[in-house]
């Protein structure tokens, strides 16, 4: 009896005492959460369109609770503005998530570290050495070489079913290898590998948000498969760091200075070896980086290309009107090069449409708050995790008229892009932490769409018509189809 009268007691005094400090504090609001679990029940298989409807009830900025962690979501173009851009360096940090920090060396790289100084000096030594607009244009050879071998097999395949989703997702993969690592590294062990560590990303670690229940992580085997993962990835990685490193002992005494040739394990060698500031780049630190290229540039990249595709499958006049005008630039060349693409306007705009509907990143990579701060009128408190539903946002009926509908036209004469500018328009973020690969992911979106549409009629098995293209998603990191896409090729050329 005393035991039971004690712990009643230090009950109804926890109570007290949070209802009494909470009281004067301004909170967003809440929808009903269970013990334990707190929302969690409300998320299923798609949670952006899960949180899209706790917002459409409780409005656009709203706390809910996954487990005991308070995390709040953003479903506005107001509220990504006041997180991403009035406060932007109050919410500029991310939230340390066991999955992320185990498969990125304790969140070394640049999308998934804490904000700090380690944070800025290797998203300085990304933006000035691996992503300028002079080292993309520097692969630009690598994309036209790697987009024609694509054309050709889709070449040999017409008349018979291709995997398209399939091929997408091959081509990225050897244009970001042989721009990351210097050549393609076949066989489905590497294969394997990249898609396991992009599915892992996506994966729900419940010791995140209930650190009690740790213990269903290890029981499901989530945790021994990340380290394994984990633990195979470095040792791939050690492998090619030691190539480029021989590579470079043999090469020593060159001395012309040129980086002609370099791939960007070679670029970040060079710059471990500078030092030209205090920071010192770790080789841990350098692999990180390495698979962030090939987290956010091989299957975000692929599947926006594959939605891209499937829209126009399903919008006969939208791939009419994009094909004449590929048609007319390409004047009857062999194959759509990076010159023509400026010159395509209505590319640009299907392009755009794609990013609005199928947001690759549907829910943008969870940030979280370093100190108190007034958001819209609620009060913050600091270590409330963020989340901003990009895909809603660019679906909200309030900044786009009929959002539902893919209709390109909506961008033409329009100044609103994908750069971090228009809130109402974030694919790929804002702010400190937007994505700094946008050129590159852009150049090899553009000049395959533009070479497949031109080169290529595209139509689905069986006679289907377009209407009945399944558009089910899927969800991890990344915002997937949920089959890949199938497609009978026809030459538009003879």
């Amino acid at each position: 009896m005393i035991i039971a009268f004690i712990v009643i007691s230090l009950f109804v005094t926890f109570k007290w005492f949070s209802s009494t400090s909470n009281k004067h504090k301004n909170q967003p609001p809440s929808p009903r959460k269970l013990p334990l679990i707190g929302n969690l029940h409300q998320l299923g298989s798609n949670p952006h369109r899960d949180l899209q409807t706790l917002t459409q009830k409780h409005g656009p900025l709203v706390l809910i609770h996954l487990g005991s962690v308070p995390v709040l979501v953003a479903s506005s173009a107001k509220a990504a503005h006041e997180i991403m851009k009035t406060h932007d360096f109050v919410f500029a940090s991310r939230p340390k998530l066991n999955i992320t920090h185990t498969l990125t060396y304790g969140s070394k790289d640049i999308g998934f570290s804490p904000y700090g100084e380690h944070w800025r000096q290797i998203r300085s030594i990304a933006v000035v050495h691996l992503l300028c607009n002079k080292r993309v244009q520097s692969f630009r050879h690598v994309r036209e070489q790697e987009t024609r071998v694509m054309m050709d097999i889709v070449g040999k395949s017409c008349g018979s079913v291709t995997d398209l989703g399939k091929l997408l997702n091959s081509l990225t993969n050897n244009i970001i290898c042989r721009v990351a690592l210097g050549r393609t590294y076949e066989g489905e062990k590497f294969q394997d590998l990249l898609i396991k560590f992009t599915y892992l990303l996506g994966c729900f670690s419940v010791g995140n948000y209930i650190p009690w229940l740790s213990w269903v992580d290890r029981l499901s085997g989530l945790e021994a498969r990340t380290k394994k993962v984990a633990e195979e990835l470095d040792e791939f990685l050690e492998g090619v760091l030691e190539e480029h490193i021989n590579k470079k002992t043999m090469m020593h005494g060159d001395g012309n200075g040129s980086d002609k040739g370099q791939d960007l394990i070679d670029i970040l060698l060079d710059v471990q070896t500078e030092h030209t500031t205090n920071f010192t780049l770790q080789r841990d630190t350098i692999k990180a980086s390495i698979m962030d290229l090939f987290a956010a540039g091989t299957d975000t990249t692929s599947t926006v290309m594959e939605w891209a595709i499937s829209e126009l499958i399903r919008h006969p006049r939208v791939m009419k009107t994009l094909q004449k005008e590929i048609t007319d630039i390409g004047n009857g060349k062999p194959m759509i090069t990076e010159d023509d693409l400026p010159k395509m306007t209505y590319l640009h705009v299907v392009l755009k449409e794609t990013l609005r509907m199928h947001t690759p990143l549907p829910l943008l990579i969870y940030r979280e708050s370093t100190q108190y701060v007034k958001l819209m009128g609620y009060d913050i408190p600091s270590g409330t995790q963020v989340i901003i539903n990009a895909w809603a946002i660019g679906r909200d009926p309030s900044r786009w008229e009929e959002p539902e509908k893919f209709y390109p036209e909506r961008f033409l004469n329009s100044s609103i892009d994908y750069k971090g500018l228009n809130f109402e328009f974030i694919p790929f973020g804002a702010g400190r932490r937007g994505c700094p690969a946008i050129q590159f992911a852009i150049a090899v979106d553009e000049l395959v769409l533009a070479n497949l549409v031109y080169k290529y009629d595209l139509a689905l098995p069986n006679k289907m018509n377009g209407e009945e293209l399944d558009m089910t998603e899927i969800t991890g990191l990344t915002l997937h189809r949920m089959s890949t896409l199938q497609v009978v090729a026809t030459p538009r050329f003879k």
